[in-house]
């Protein structure tokens, strides 16, 4: 029971439910509820930053944000109070603090890198919908749909406690990806978008028991058929040849039907919620198990709530899931 509450308040708290609570069917739910960058990955920033150090730093609340939000206009926000809404949307307030501290270094980074160079939208810099850009919850609609203010000034203080920190490599804004769970170990960015990145590689994930791990999906012949938009002949046991596994144990490619389909396109296709998955059948359907929740490049937001759990502090989180990264302190003076 504990496992189904809180994930339902992840669930809640992007905006979206747990498959068979509200939605009835499992096969029905397509909705992702992480970090999902569109395309290719951004070519790499300008330097804008220097190394973590002590003493004065400039006020980056300054820095204004234009956001565009879900009713096509742009709001103009500091900084740091949009990274507060982006954490209180995309991490349960019921995590440790420093998993909430280590999301908003990472959610703060990936926003400056979308200021700076990806250019996703003609208006904002940045959007609210999770499917693009980050997870976002005003405080007052969180509080509205049964949130507590003690949970809001949680987020909120582990935002100030990390205020202007942000991830680099060699010098630069890195791409701060991150998702709900890996299910034991992250995966390669080349796996999934078709690009190196080094400090996006394969790591182990503690995650937890509360983690998003081992759904079931079973497809009657017919429903797989429609949703691969193919037609095949036999049994479902004989659709299935060869298959690949990724360095971080999802599937690389499958063969189905005389055809190789990418473990990216069959979740696409399946709706499942990660490349982890294994394969059943019987003489009239198809069983689908997936382990883990996201793209699972870059950081589990489960797995850094178990680092916590286990005493990690948010900077050693971070240095786990970005291997070869540098917090420090953006400069707004030299954008």
């Amino acid at each position: 029971m504990k496992t189904i509450i809180r994930q339902l308040i992840h669930s809640i708290a992007l905006g979206t439910v747990l498959p068979g609570m509200l939605f009835g069917a499992v096969s029905d739910y397509t909705a992702t509820p992480v970090l999902k960058p569109q395309g290719s990955t951004p070519a790499d920033p300008t330097t804008i930053t220097q190394p973590l150090q002590q003493g004065p730093m400039q006020e980056p609340d300054l820095l204004m944000i234009p956001v565009l939000m879900g009713d096509g206009t742009v709001e103009s926000m500091a900084l740091e109070e949009y990274v507060s809404r982006v954490v209180l949307g995309e991490m349960p307030a019921s995590f440790e603090k420093e998993a909430l501290k280590a999301q908003a270094v990472a959610a703060r980074t990936y926003t400056l890198r979308c200021v700076v160079t990806a250019k996703k939208h003609s208006q904002g810099a940045v959007c609210t919908d999770h499917r693009c850009c980050q997870a976002y919850r005003d405080p007052e609609d969180y509080l509205q749909k049964g949130g507590t203010k003690e949970n809001v000034d949680k987020v909120y203080d582990a935002v100030s406690q990390t205020e202007a920190e942000v991830l680099l490599y060699d010098g630069k804004l890195i791409m701060a990806t991150y998702f709900a769970s890996a299910g034991g170990t992250t995966e390669d960015a080349q796996e999934v978008w078709g690009n190196p990145i080094p400090y996006l590689t394969v790591v182990s994930s503690p995650e937890g028991d509360d983690a998003f791990n081992d759904e079931i999906l079973r497809f009657s012949a017919k429903e797989f058929q429609d949703k691969m938009g193919v037609t095949l002949k036999g049994k479902p046991e004989n659709w299935f040849g060869r298959v690949s596994y990724t360095v971080g144990g999802g599937v690389d490619w499958m063969r189905i039907g005389g055809t190789l389909y990418s473990g990216v396109d069959l979740r696409s296709r399946l709706g499942l919620r990660s490349t982890d998955f294994t394969v059943t059948t019987t003489d009239d359907s198809v069983v689908i198990t997936t382990n883990g929740y996201g793209h699972r490049v870059g950081m589990s937001q489960y797995g850094a709530d178990a680092m916590a759990v286990q005493g990690s502090e948010y900077d050693q989180i971070l240095a786990h899931y970005y291997p070869g990264t540098e917090l420090a302190i953006y400069q707004p003076d030299k954008h």
